[in-house]
């Protein structure tokens, strides 16, 4: 198949380009920077420069494919996260972005479009299982609010006549998630914080099984899909584990009342329980994940960096 992935050389893009290239696919990604086109030259893909917001670039990138994967966000840092105006460029990404890049593949007659989303858009479920039928609600946080518009936005390829697949994954993480080296770096310092219980349920997947996902999506019918491990835990538990692989003496626990203070935006939904369930995904595409929790997940992310550092010592 031709194959183009716009988000070609993000944490779970770079991931796709290699499993789909590794399949014998005929993949063009993305890529802004020298060193990017380097990386995907090297994983057998051919790298393209080009401007996201740029139609006619667009039609022209998308020209002959059998399926086009939009996986471009630019996640702020940690500390910049609080802050509503840190995610602006993802906003217009998730949605601008979808909505040009789903014009241009009904212009050129692609069959497939396969769009990011994200599980934290539910609703509080508290203990209950989530499914892609259970409500969702953006809280008044903007990323949420920004991430359900662009998947209504996706959804319009399919009235169009195509087959748009919409995935909306846990919280990622891996060893070479930047994400998850900042956090283990603040981990370390004592600069991270657990706030009030954090008995909520948070759903997660580690980024190689992610990856896997997107690659199986191009076996699913169009619609909505979650992707999540089989066993999600309490956040107290995801940050706790995570703080062990980092090597970390303990988290510090802040009163849930200062959640707004030190969280911001992201205390609007980090708060919320979500014990999400991707049984469709892999009743209807075979996938699963092999990561079953973040307990065994951060444990395999401390051997890697654990040898990594072994290796540099």
């Amino acid at each position: 198949m031709k194959l183009f992935v716009a988000g070609g050389t993000g944490a779970l893009g770079s991931r796709v380009v290699r499993l789909l290239a590794e399949h014998g696919h005929d993949v063009t990604a993305t890529a802004r920077t020298d060193e990017g086109a380097q990386r995907i030259r090297a994983m057998h893909a051919t790298p393209l420069d080009i401007d996201l917001f740029d139609f006619t670039a667009l039609r022209s990138a998308v020209h002959g494919c059998d399926a086009v994967f939009r996986l471009t966000t630019k996640i702020p840092p940690l500390m910049e996260m609080r802050k509503a105006e840190a995610w602006a460029e993802t906003g217009r990404l998730r949605i601008e972005g979808t909505r040009l890049l789903n014009e241009a593949c009904s212009d050129e007659k692609v069959g497939t479009c396969i769009h990011e989303s994200i599980s934290f858009v539910y609703a509080d479920g508290g203990d209950n299982w989530l499914d892609e039928d259970s409500p969702v609600s953006h809280g008044g946080a903007e990323p949420l609010r920004d991430a359900l518009e662009a998947e209504a936005e996706a959804q319009k390829f399919t009235r169009r006549g195509g087959r748009a697949v919409v995935l909306r994954f846990a919280a990622f993480y891996a060893a070479d998630s930047s994400q998850a080296l900042e956090m283990a770096d603040r981990a370390r310092r004592r600069r991270m914080a657990l706030v009030g219980r954090s008995r909520n349920w948070f759903s997660s997947i580690h980024l190689d099984d992610a990856a896997q996902a997107t690659v199986a999506a191009l076996r699913a019918p169009a619609g909505i899909y979650n992707v999540s491990d089989d066993d999600p835990v309490q956040l107290a538990v995801f940050m706790t584990s995570m703080s062990r692989a980092a090597g970390g003496r303990g988290l510090p626990k802040l009163p849930a009342l200062a959640g707004g203070a030190a969280l911001g935006v992201t205390w609007r939904y980090l708060q919320r329980s979500q014990r999400v369930s991707s049984a469709r995904m892999q009743r209807l595409t075979g996938w699963t994940p092999t990561v079953h929790n973040a307990r065994e997940g951060w444990v395999r992310v401390a051997r890697e960096w654990a040898s990594v550092t072994k290796s540099k010592g």
